[in-house]
């Protein structure tokens, strides 16, 4: 389902639009695409963020790990 709202561009947004859109598509189409493709960069960053938080917390037992099989490899 659709939901109508009001936004506010510059012109030169619009003229761009406008350039953009080609025969057959709306600037509400053009405008729906750029807000969902905004909408998943979004959510992949804060979820990329997420998962840098959760390997920083754990670096310094990874890194301990990680010296621990080079000295054992080393060893042999």
């Amino acid at each position: 389902m659709k939901v109508k709202t009001s936004i506010t561009l510059s012109a030169s947004t619009l003229q761009a639009l406008d350039e953009l859109a080609g025969p057959g598509t709306t600037r509400s189409g053009i405008i729906e695409q750029a807000v969902t493709e905004f909408v998943q960069r979004r959510h992949r960053q804060l979820r990329e963020q997420k998962d840098l938080e959760i390997l920083n917390r754990s670096a310094d037992q990874l890194n301990r790990e990680v010296e621990d099989i080079l000295a054992f490899q080393v060893e042999m």
